[in-house]
């Protein structure tokens, strides 16, 4: 059981083991990952038919293709024949069709079985039924979204209302037209820790003032402990001297087209439960998509996109890209640093929680509640 902190001022957090036992993360991989709409991949990465993707959610590998009609699609990465694993490759690109390495079963961009050997003497098999396993599959944000589930939850509700939770309405996250803008940067970060310990660490800021200098620099009010998603709506403002979301507070790009007036000069947080971070800025946009890998290892990559002109125009991305590649690798070092700790007697009955991290509890409940319930 959780400790039940002697002060007011303090909130239980989760018991250690709940970061280092491998049967919680098999449950988290099961009740979470595999029901949940999970981000996988950028839409514009397939940029042509038979352009794939294999991304690991949960327990399942999946694989995401552009069809001949130019639709995405998600598979299991699984061949129907014996179970061989379908693509190897993380990524790639076929000429027509997907064929299995180990005995040729052939399936066209929709999944469909087209060949096999032999499988003229065998009239009686449905090329549909013996398909592959169909994935249902979203795009927002010029993002492809898969859901394992059956029944997937309402995307509506758990995707999208996410941003309406933080931000107050879909239109102020419209606004930055994600699904337009193009790639500037993409980092992929290897952590060695758990990944709730990512995000909560994403969701305060007391600990801003002592890993992030150069945030704090932009958006002093972060040296005060409060999150910007501590507050529906409230965006962080930048520093009176600050002329853009750099690392050095020097002047960005151009504010995007659509970006409101009083969304200008503002950062915005948005977490999607359970592994995706957008972050808002005037003339770019920041999106983590996280994979939880095992425990203890949680891969994340980083897309940093710009207006497609500020890309196409060679513009040096460096100084923006810079200031949150720094807030990462610090926030990682931290996390890593942490996640030995969930397995120490000290920390047997968890931490706690000050009162600008009150907000992490409704994480924690959160979780609890799809695992069943229980915090023992």
């Amino acid at each position: 059981m959780t400790t039940t902190p002697v002060s007011p001022s303090l909130m239980a957090t989760l018991p250690g083991h709940f970061y280092t036992d491998p049967e919680i993360f098999r449950q988290e991989q099961e009740r979470i990952f595999e029901q949940m709409w999970f981000c996988a991949v950028r839409s514009a990465d397939l940029d042509k038919p038979g352009a794939f993707r294999t991304v690991q959610v949960g327990r399942e590998s999946v694989l995401i293709t552009r069809s001949r009609t130019g639709e995405l699609r998600a598979f299991l990465n699984v061949c129907r024949h014996r179970g061989a694993r379908l693509c190897t490759e993380e990524s790639g690109e076929v000429r027509r069709n997907l064929q299995c390495p180990y005995h040729a079963w052939t399936y066209d961009l929709d999944g469909k079985l087209i060949a096999a050997p032999n499988l003229v003497q065998m009239p009686d098999v449905d090329r549909t039924e013996y398909g592959l396993v169909k994935v249902a599959l979203r795009e927002w944000l010029g993002y492809a979204w898969v859901s394992l589930a059956d029944t997937p939850p309402s995307f509506e509700e758990t995707v999208i209302g996410a941003a309406v939770e933080r931000l107050g309405d879909t239109a102020s996250i419209e606004r930055y037209g994600t699904e337009k803008l193009a790639l500037g940067k993409r980092i992929t970060y290897d952590v060695k820790s758990n990944w709730k310990l990512i995000v909560e660490n994403f969701m305060e800021c007391y600990h801003c003032a002592t890993i992030h200098p150069e945030l704090t620099d932009v958006l002093p009010e972060f040296a005060d402990g409060y999150a910007a998603q501590y507050y529906v709506g409230h965006g962080a403002e930048f520093g009176d001297e600050v002329k853009g979301f750099t690392v050095d507070g020097s002047e960005g790009f151009g504010r995007l087209p659509e970006v409101a007036e009083d969304q200008d000069r503002r950062y915005y947080a948005i977490t999607v439960k359970p592994t995706v971070f957008i972050n808002l800025v005037p003339d770019h946009v920041i999106l983590h998509r996280m994979f939880p890998m095992a425990e203890d290892r949680t891969i994340v990559e980083c897309d940093w996109l710009y207006a497609p002109d500020v890309i196409e125009s060679g513009a040096d991305v460096t100084k923006s890209v810079e200031l949150f590649h720094r807030v990462n690798a610090q926030d990682f070092e931290a996390c890593e640093r942490t996640q030995p700790a969930m397995n120490s007697r000290a920390y047997r009955r968890g931490g706690v929680l000050v009162p600008t991290e009150h907000h992490i509890g409704i994480f924690h409940e959160w979780l609890t509640e799809q695992l069943g319930g229980n915090r023992a």
